[in-house]
């Protein structure tokens, strides 16, 4: 049985950081992308960083583009999100998803069919 959980969320000044955490379980990291997802309030949930099964690629979103890093260890769990210079606009639930990993699909495009229950960031002086 897939499970994700997410871990790290918690309340940040403008301009300092968290690093959040996604453990997963039930499944061959090598064969599944891992991603980031965010919903602030009011707003439709967007992806804002991925990383491939197998060589652990990695894409961004434009928005958080140098400030964000997705990370893991080869094969392994956790898949961190390392989040520095946060703004008021960063302010979301974030989390963390997996779906399997074809080969000559892009990482945005999977269907990410397992989530993690989420973990509230908020960016707030």
């Amino acid at each position: 049985q897939v499970q994700l959980v997410e871990s790290g969320g918690g309340l940040v000044q403008p301009g300092g950081s968290l690093r959040l955490s996604c453990a997963a379980s039930g499944f061959t990291l090598d064969y599944f992308a891992i991603a980031w997802f965010r919903q602030a309030p009011g707003k439709e949930r967007e992806g804002i960083a991925y990383i491939s099964g197998r060589g652990g690629k990695t894409n961004s979103q434009d928005s958080v583009k140098g400030r964000f890093t997705i990370s893991r260890d080869p094969a392994k769990t956790p898949v961190y999100l390392q989040m520095d210079n946060l703004k008021p606009e960063d302010t979301a639930l974030y989390y963390c998803a997996s779906g399997r990993h074809y080969a000559g699909v892009a990482v945005r495009s999977i269907p990410y069919g397992y989530w993690g229950p989420g973990t509230q960031v908020t960016v707030s002086s």
